[in-house]
């Protein structure tokens, strides 16, 4: 047995740091070191403790997190789970710190829920493992101009969960504003996709917003699955749409990006290009397969680029993974996969 992922607790709450500590320590293969309640003393704490992953908190006194985050990248880069209020506010500033380099984050438990930080163990074993390694993006290409991509008839599906907030800006920036229609499953807490979608749309070309029941996938748009209590499924041969269906998580998820894929999959066969990029876990694989057997093309980001290589991992073992890319090759490679033929579309 490998030793314990030594964690650093910083927030500027007590409580919090005491409920934090008390679920970690209950893991055995997680030993909380230290903490601390504002920047100044985590800053001398890492130097003391050298943790391998730091929980951090967004709000606080003297350094808000995002300005230490900042500070920890440049200067002594390390994996770190951001600890955010379950607010507008709240997601924006995460998904900041995503792009910035935090390796995941978790919601702060709302009263009366009677299992906090349910999942935080695991993403504190998941970023000590990774030991950082993650893509770093180069400046955004150039848009592929709309006049110069004629779309097809293809439907396009992507499923990513840890370190998806930047691979999939990296994606969907290479896309033009008259793009495939595209439904995504993020991994993501609720109320964070609408603050998510919001922000894609302001970086990308095509319009993206949260998936709504009955929205018609139009060219020129991406559907972001709402999270937390629905999952996206892709429904209506004749008229394609979303589908909101309140089920039970599916892999310990809802939204699942299985539940999206075994959708498309049905729906469109061959006319579809399913993408699965970095994650922890399984979710996507066996639906990414099924994909594939009914005529799908599909993608898989390889693990040099991947912040956890675990849902491409799996898949790729499967045999769900028609080609394995580089996480700034998958953008291209999709408009070429949906581009429409020169006698016509596909």
């Amino acid at each position: 047995m490998s030793a314990p992922a030594r964690v650093l607790v910083v927030d500027d709450s007590p409580t919090m740091r005491g409920l934090i500590t008390a679920v970690l320590n209950s893991d055995p293969e997680v030993n909380v070191v230290g903490q601390a309640g504002d920047a100044l003393e985590a800053r001398a704490a890492i130097k003391e403790l050298n943790p391998d992953v730091v929980t951090l908190d967004i709000e606080m006194p003297n350094m808000n997190g995002l300005e230490f985050l900042e500070k920890i990248m440049r200067l002594r880069p390390m994996p770190v789970i951001m600890v955010s209020t379950m607010t507008h506010h709240g997601a924006n500033a995460t998904l900041a710190a995503l792009e910035i380099g935090a390796f995941d984050c978790v919601g702060k438990p709302a009263p009366g829920d009677i299992r906090p930080f349910m999942d935080l163990a695991e993403k504190v074993k998941a970023a000590a493992r990774s030991g950082l390694r993650r893509h770093v993006s180069p400046p955004a290409p150039a848009i592929t101009p709309a006049a110069e991509y004629r779309v097809g008839r293809k439907v396009v599906a992507i499923g990513s969960s840890t370190g998806g907030v930047e691979a999939l800006i990296a994606v969907l920036q290479k896309f033009p504003k008259n793009c495939p229609p595209t439904v995504i499953t993020q991994h993501m807490p609720p109320t964070f996709t609408k603050s998510f979608a919001e922000r894609l749309n302001r970086l990308c070309a095509p319009v993206v917003e949260e998936a709504t029941d009955g929205a018609r996938l139009e060219i020129g748009k991406i559907y972001l699955a709402p999270g937390g209590e629905r999952h996206l499924e892709v429904v209506n041969p004749s008229a394609p749409s979303c589908r909101l269906m309140e089920r039970e998580p599916v892999n310990g998820h809802r939204p699942s990006v299985d539940v999206l894929f075994d959708s498309v999959a049905s729906l469109a066969g061959r006319n579809a290009v399913g993408v699965i990029l970095t994650g922890m876990g399984r979710d996507g694989a066996s639906g990414l397969l099924r994909m594939r057997k009914a005529g799908a093309r599909t993608i898989g980001q390889n693990e040099k680029t991947c912040v956890v290589y675990g849902m491409p991992r799996v898949a790729q073992e499967i045999g769900a993974v028609e080609q394995q890319l580089p996480l700034g090759s998958i953008g291209e490679e999709i408009l070429k996969l949906t581009a429409a033929r020169k006698e016509g579309t596909e």
